[in-house]
């Protein structure tokens, strides 16, 4: 470019913009006669009035261009704006899916249990205690989350590898997330179906069978 100066010092690597870019060579400058911007570290109890200070001396040494301002978080935030959207509709939706997913389990959980009622009142006169009958009607739906889980786990991790794939500086993907990931769904599952579980656990068998 046929700019020549003398090297004073050799900076770190740093982002001067989003992690969707590599960082790339760059070459910082002092030429007091060719700037357009001025960092102000400010104090952030009274912004209004700063910002008056800083526009009049602004207006005093450079009167014949408009005073503009930004200030770095909200540059900074403007760079992952749309990821943090991304983010929030991903969890209203991940919530409406729990929500859904949970009235789906407890219509089961009191589907089976009014099916296996007469099942139920049999083992409990057999001797059966209420937590092998909980636990009964609960194994149900295990097997049924553990599959979901062995289902959702690949289509996560291409998912999720592919918006990654997107940055030029990411994280990697651990098997850590899909485990707590997979204790939450079970939770959850069991939280829905202990309702249904009790109350067909404590229930007299001698309903049930009045009519056997």
């Amino acid at each position: 470019m046929g700019i020549q100066g003398t090297i004073v010092g050799v900076m770190k690597d740093f982002h001067m913009s989003s992690f969707h870019e590599e960082i790339e060579p760059m070459i910082m400058g002092f030429n007091p006669e060719y700037f357009w911007e001025i960092n102000v570290k400010i104090r952030s109890d009274n912004i209004p009035e700063t910002l008056s200070a800083v526009e009049k001396t602004f207006k005093k040494f450079i009167p014949d261009y408009p005073f503009n301002y930004t200030f770095l978080d909200e540059d900074i935030d403007a760079l992952y704006r749309g990821e943090e959207q991304t983010g929030k509709i991903i969890r209203t939706f991940s919530v409406i899916a729990i929500l859904i997913a949970c009235l789906g389990l407890f219509g089961l959980a009191a589907f089976a249990a009014e099916k296996r009622t007469k099942e139920i009142g049999i083992r409990k006169v057999l001797g059966a205690t209420s937590p092998s009958i909980m636990l009964l009607l609960s194994s149900e739906f295990t097997k049924w989350v553990l599959l979901a889980n062995v289902i959702a786990w690949p289509v996560s991790y291409y998912a999720m590898n592919r918006w990654l794939q997107g940055f030029a500086y990411r994280t990697n993907i651990g098997i850590r997330a899909f485990i707590l990931g997979s204790i939450f769904s079970f939770a959850v599952a069991l939280i829905t179906v202990s309702y249904q579980a009790v109350k067909s656990a404590v229930s007299d068998p001698v309903g049930s069978l009045r009519y056997e």
